[in-house]
């Protein structure tokens, strides 16, 4: 059976549902007949936002839910065959100003789904949105599974010990699981109203607003991209398969490509936006890991996945969807200098 056949009639729920990923898999599960039920705490500046379902409200189910409300989870994992498991504090930059909350939101909340289907769901599948943030600064590139996870800020310590969770609990109790250890997603849906959940869908903001795009340092270092329908198919991929279950899996672009580039093949494909090379703040360069990108190999052989959407082709639908969508993903609140 594919991986798309697989989930006709399949009952799935999203963590984090209403988020960047979680909403593009979500409309990516209702194309494929899945009975759909998104979970999500709608927290402001997280990446929640009901316009992410337009077109397909009325085909899934949407609870407004905290993951750390056990009780509440306890009753939601019943009868799921899938959990794809990506509520969770994402702001590398929120986690060194406020390092409880995404403690209670990154550890406690994974704690809290596990126990639930250890206790009364068993036999469901989880898929774990990991992150290259776990590998700190890498020591070779492109960076493995087996490069030493060694998180340099409070975030990627936090996503380490979630993604453990999993695999303890597959290991040890029988709950299936996996992580995918995903590096830089972008595309429509994502969160720009705020500059704190990473540099690339800020990037797309300003472009499309003919702003001014800052690039820390000379724009030498290198990141690899994936396009979110990519990471979607991964996902699926990963939750279909039990050949993935217990191990960690990165989850990476085709080709790393400079800040400097990048930025260039924005504004070329936007036609809009102009860069100016700033100094590093102290602050977000004591947390960088410099450049990074990831060697997605071992899930290619297990899965037969690949990354489909180039770069410039990615770029160009994110510009055309926030052109005409850009109004349901602003905030007028106070920005600040992009964190990386």
């Amino acid at each position: 059976m594919s991986h798309q056949a697989y989930y006709h009639n399949r009952r799935v729920m999203i963590t984090g549902g209403l988020g960047f990923i979680g909403s593009n898999l979500a409309h990516r599960l209702v194309e494929l007949g899945a009975d759909v039920l998104l979970v999500d705490s709608l927290i402001p500046d997280y990446g929640g936002n009901l316009y992410n379902i337009t077109g397909i409200e009325h085909q899934v189910r949407v609870n407004v839910a905290d993951v750390r409300q056990q009780s509440t989870i306890n009753y939601l994992v019943r009868h799921v065959d899938v959990i794809f498991n990506l509520a969770g504090q994402v702001s590398h930059i929120d986690s060194m100003r406020d390092p409880y909350t995404d403690l209670e939101i990154n550890c406690r909340s994974q704690l809290s789904i596990l126990e639930a289907c250890r206790r009364y769901n068993p036999t469901a599948k989880l898929v774990f949105a990991g992150t290259r943030q776990v590998y700190g600064r890498p020591d070779v590139l492109p960076v493995t599974e087996q490069h030493l996870v060694r998180p340099t800020d409070v975030n990627g310590i936090n996503k380490a010990a979630g993604e453990y969770y999993h695999l303890v609990y597959n290991n040890v109790f029988g709950v299936r699981a996996c992580s995918l250890r995903l590096t830089n997603v972008y595309g429509p849906r994502q969160l720009v109203k705020h500059n704190r959940q990473g540099f690339i869908g800020w990037f797309m903001r300003l472009a499309v607003e003919d702003q001014e795009i800052q690039v820390y340092g000379d724009g030498s270092q290198l990141r690899d991209f994936v396009y979110v329908d990519d990471a979607a198919e991964a996902f699926l991929m990963a939750g279909a398969s039990d050949e993935c279950n217990g191990e960690v899996f990165n989850v990476g672009g085709s080709q790393a490509i400079s800040h400097r580039d990048l930025v260039g093949l924005l504004i070329d494909v936007a036609g809009t936006g102009r860069v100016r090379y700033v100094e590093w703040p102290p602050d977000k360069k004591a947390i960088d890991i410099g450049s990074f990108y990831a060697d997605s190999s071992k899930f290619r052989a297990r899965t037969g996945w690949q990354p489909r959407v180039g770069l410039r082709e990615g770029i160009a639908r994110t510009v055309a969807f926030y052109r005409a969508h850009l109004a349901h993903y602003l905030d007028t609140d106070a920005m600040e200098p992009p964190s990386r």
